[in-house]
């Protein structure tokens, strides 16, 4: 086995920059005895006249280790009374200061332990791993693990899943494998588990697969894990079909899987998807935790059904702030500026202090809806009363606030006193407005700085164009055009789902891949047909090729949401909504047809685009034209 040489000299300090791990997956927690319980046996055995029986006093520090939150001074209190100590008692006393904020203390008393000529256990390196796992104790484990090999217990196969563990969390990955290859006979369900979220929880979901497809058995935390790892690498889909295969095979299902699987409905817009899930987490009696129901008011949020995430809000018996703040953006991401920032005040009057992403979700709020006022207020209460830094979140939010409402030059100003170097995005918002008010100039020299800056980005030469084209300069939209070429660019595909008979359908701009696409363009006819004589005009601005207006409009009619729009009024009945994910934002002109769409057809139609939500119907769309 791999390992340190031991040092002699006992550990006897950590860092004192303390940082909380993310956990991984697991079962639900088993119910042990309540503090209060272990007080009331406490004054059992005091009033027996016990308390000298160190048996008994050793177990009433088990009961206070085997809490989530063992209260520190009482169980100090209890191994003080001891007069020689037990292995036993001093490592439950270790594994109470292990799951505290004050990890260090296991490695100080495990210090003195050795001063005292105690002779630790498998039991005692455990714990101690568990500690400087938490507390990111790089130097005082590997010490630690030196003793391992000083005391013979190398091959102990709860010390080899502790340190796997230890290693990964202070981000040593290739000790987490050596230690893990190094004895094949000394692995069980347990270990492969640690492992498999060792390489999750670093991100390396290739070698994450590769644990899950060799491991000789697997349960619950492992199916859990690794679909967890797929959602957080933005393998959304994969996640899907794992959880599919899970339900199909009667597998067994924990709570992080639906909430992991709940994140991945919620980022791609799959509302049947997302339903499934929540009909699963019902069926099997789950309770509303927090997590949860958090999940769940994001899901639907996330997926156009802004009040039934209201009313789960509502219902939820417990909230955290991370509960108030998924709610607070769901309301600003659909355009509900005035919700939010009611939601907002009532949050601060429950007494809960805002974080980064309360502001964020606020502004984002007054942004969507051109509150230029409140937006300053806010931005003003988030430095000044509450001390928060703006991050380049919230100076995103103000400038596109200030941009959008015409106040280029504030949102120019912003910029200038801005603490932290602009970020391409930044600029990029603010050349949007130039854009829209026609600051030719200045959006010209930001168009040439984003590219300078980011030269990769396909989207900033895009945004140049289309200044350069909105003045009718087609030799400078050539030019730019032609260096992205040259630089190996290609302007983001743009692409859009709709969820139908239990598919999800995708499409981009032109397709002739889906097997339907005969009858989609023969409805894409008829929408062109109707709409006209209803007073659809084309506006082809957004078009940036020197080409006849003719053959611009026959570009935008099949941009990708107007093709998912026509598939859903071939397959989707009347009187339900028919609801599409894009990943870009939408277009002026598809943004005006999908109005007419929802008042020729008398359809409601939700779009959610790269920016927000468009909730449209009667020819009327919920953003107001702001968007």
């Amino acid at each position: 086995m791999f390992s340190y040489k031991p040092n002699p000299k006992p550990v006897l300090s950590l860092s004192s920059n303390l940082i909380i791990c993310h956990s991984s997956p697991s079962t639900p927690t088993p119910t042990f005895p309540s503090v209060n319980r272990t007080k009331q046996s406490h004054a059992r055995i005091i009033v027996s006249g016990l308390v000298g029986h160190a048996n008994l006093m050793a177990h009433l520090l088990l009961s206070l280790a085997l809490s989530p939150s063992p209260p520190l001074r009482y169980s100090l209190s209890i191994y003080q009374n001891f007069k020689y100590p037990s292995v036993f008692a001093t490592n439950n006393l270790i594994r109470c200061f292990a799951k505290s904020d004050s990890p260090s203390h296991s490695i100080v008393l495990y210090s003195s332990m050795l001063r005292k000529h105690a002779k630790p256990n498998n039991h005692t390196f455990t714990f101690l791993f568990q500690a400087c796992s938490k507390a990111l104790g790089m130097e005082e484990g590997a010490q630690v693990h030196a003793h391992v090999v000083k005391y013979g217990l190398a091959d102990d196969l709860f010390i080899r899943n502790a340190l796997i563990n230890f290693y990964s969390a202070c981000s040593r990955l290739e000790y987490s494998k050596k230690v893990f290859e190094e004895s094949l006979s000394s692995r069980d369900l347990v270990t492969w588990n640690t492992m498999l979220a060792c390489f999750v929880r670093d991100g390396k979901i290739h070698l994450a697969e590769e644990v899950f497809d060799e491991m000789p058995e697997r349960d619950v935390i492992s199916w859990s894990t690794i679909i967890t790892g797929y959602v957080q690498s933005g393998l959304l889909e994969q996640a899907l079909k794992l959880f599919r295969d899970v339900m199909e095979k009667r597998l067994r299902i924990n709570e992080a899987m639906l909430v992991s699987v709940l994140s991945a409905a919620a980022q791609l817009g799959l509302l049947e998807y997302g339903k499934l899930v929540h009909s699963v987490a019902k069926s099997l009696k789950f309770p509303m935790t927090t997590p949860l129901g958090t999940s769940l008011i994001d899901m639907y949020a996330k997926c156009g059904c802004i009040e039934q995430s209201k009313l789960l809000f509502d219902n939820m018996p417990q909230k955290d702030i991370w509960t108030w703040n998924v709610m607070i953006c769901g309301l600003a991401t659909h355009g509900l500026a005035k919700e939010a920032i009611a939601l907002f005040e009532i949050f601060i009057n429950e007494g809960f202090a805002p974080a980064t992403v309360t502001f964020i979700g606020v502004l984002s709020a007054c942004s969507r809806a051109g509150l230029v006022k409140e937006g300053r207020h806010y931005f003003k209460l988030m430095t000044q009363d509450y001390g928060i830094q703006p991050e380049m979140e919230h100076y995103g939010c103000m400038v596109d606030l200030l941009g959008r409402a015409g106040f280029v030059n504030e949102a120019v100003e912003l910029i200038d006193k801005m603490q932290v170097t602009p970020d391409p995005v930044l600029w990029a918002t603010l050349l949007g407005a130039c854009k829209i008010y026609g600051y030719a100039e200045l959006g010209e020299e930001i168009g040439h700085k984003l590219i300078k800056l980011d030269p990769s980005h396909s989207g900033h030469y895009v945004q140049l164009s289309t200044i350069y084209a909105k003045s009718n300069k087609w030799e400078e939209v050539i030019r730019v055009r032609r260096l992205m070429i040259e630089r190996n660019t290609n302007k983001t595909t743009g692409w859009s789902l709709i969820e139908a008979h239990g598919r999800v359908h995708k499409f981009v701009a032109g397709d002739r891949e889906h097997d339907r696409f005969m009858e989609i363009h023969k409805m894409l006819e008829t929408i062109g047909t109707r709409i006209a004589e209803a007073g659809y005009s084309p506006n082809i601005s957004s078009v940036l090729h020197d080409i006849g207006d003719e053959e611009k409009e026959i570009v935008i009619k099949e941009h990708s949401e107007r093709l998912a729009i026509a598939f859903g009024l071939l397959v989707i009945p009347d009187g339900e909504c028919i609801r599409v994910v894009k990943n870009l934002r939408v277009c002026e002109d598809c943004h005006e047809v999908t109005k007419f769409i929802s008042k020729v057809f008398e359809r409601e139609i939700i779009v959610r685009d790269g920016s927000r939500f468009h909730h449209f119907k009667d020819g009327t769309c919920s953003c107001g034209d702001f968007w």
